[in-house]
């Protein structure tokens, strides 16, 4: 394969939503750092030290021969198993807003969940590649990979994290319906998981006071619908043009999370309307090239790992925006690239490795021809 070739646009582009989310996340935090930390930088610095974690990851993605990620795609998923397992054992485990998601390793929080999304991509990749002539037998090609996508999602919520659940059954669910899995499994499947869906929003006092603020936020104004209110106020503020970079107000402890799940609001407040278009162009440009790349690799294994990281992009991307905008319910996911957050923007940059190590192979493919 040759190195030297790859997507260009797909890196530049990831390197353009890199630099708008280190300026948005220093702009959004500087204030609370310095309130609650003495020092403005504080959030920023963090940031800066996983982006230079997330470039070394990006490099060994795109240098690490993918028959490697094949044959290793058990151990990965063990690992990810047991990560994820270590989260629920008391002194271990980190709990923050009620949720236990997080290692503490070296005063660094590390969430095995999002370890957990690419070893996932990678295990069901080599399982549909391997599986692609059985996906229609129920037993020998759909279960295998549906029981151990299962115990994952099920650790997952362990954890409280029903936002990245969803988003990793939904991953799942479509690969298995590209990779040809028959409709009436995945309908069955889909039945089968409403009630369990319905039980764990119900049974939950947070997530039934988001769905009602959801539906009215004005009547649940100082409570489950404060946050969204004051994201469409950061919105309203900033209208097209935006009132600067660092001029905005929501961000003045008004607006919950602003540096981390709610930060595309300070980039309407701050940059206006032209900002947020900026933003969705980038992404639409990010998943229309990951796309690309799905598409033209004449591999198998390679065609369901770019797919299972773009699908997973595009929905967090889709998720987040949705929440900040009022389109969908509250729910704590991140922007990938934009967001504060370690080891969302570690392994994001590690995903795109993959993306720019399958087109390089495609490149090479095309010389050779």
């Amino acid at each position: 394969m040759n190195r030297r070739h790859m997507d260009y646009t797909l890196l530049l582009t990831t390197l353009l939503l890199i630099a708008i989310g280190v300026t948005m996340v220093y702009s959004s935090s500087a204030i609370l750092a310095r309130e609650r930390y003495g020092d403005s930088y504080f959030f920023l610095k963090r940031q800066i030290f996983s982006l230079g974690i997330g470039f070394v990851a990006l490099y060994a993605a795109r240098m690490i021969p993918l028959e490697l990620y094949k044959k290793f795609a058990y151990p990965i998923l063990i690992v990810a198993i047991i990560l994820l397992g270590l989260v629920q054992i008391p002194g271990l485990g980190v709990t923050a807003g009620g949720a236990t998601r997080w290692i503490n390793i070296a005063g660094f929080k590390f969430q095995p969940t999002e370890f957990a999304k690419i070893a996932l991509i990678l295990f069901l990749a080599y399982m549909l590649a391997k599986k692609e002539d059985k996906l229609s037998h129920f037993a020998f090609g759909f279960l295998p990979p549906m029981v151990i996508s299962l115990v994952l999602i099920f650790l997952v919520l362990l954890g409280k994290d029903l936002g990245n659940a969803v988003l990793m059954a939904s991953t799942v669910i479509a690969l298995l319906f590209i990779g040809g899995a028959r409709w009436s499994y995945l309908v069955a499947l889909l039945l089968l998981a409403l009630p369990a869906f319905y039980k764990l929003v119900a049974s939950v006092d947070y997530r039934r006071q988001r769905i009602l603020a959801f539906l009215d936020p004005w009547q649940h104004r100082q409570d489950a619908g404060f946050q969204i209110i004051q994201s469409y106020l950061a919105f309203q503020a900033g209208g097209v043009f935006g009132a600067g970079l660092g001029e905005g107000k929501q961000k003045l402890f008004y607006l919950p999370e602003a540096h981390t799940d709610f930060i595309f609001s300070v980039v309407g407040e701050e940059l206006g309307l032209w900002g947020v278009l900026l933003v969705m162009g980038l992404f639409a440009v990010w998943i229309t090239r990951a796309l690309v790349i799905s598409w033209k690799t004449e591999d198998s294994y390679s065609r369901y790992v770019a797919l299972g990281i773009t699908l997973m992009m595009g929905w967090l991307t889709v998720l987040n925006m949705g929440v900040v905008m009022g389109l969908l319910p509250t729910k704590g996911v991140p922007l990938p690239f934009i967001s504060y957050g370690g080891t969302a923007l570690v392994m994001n940059m590690f995903g795109v490795g993959l993306l720019l190590n399958i087109s390089a192979g495609i490149a090479s493919d095309e010389e050779e021809d």
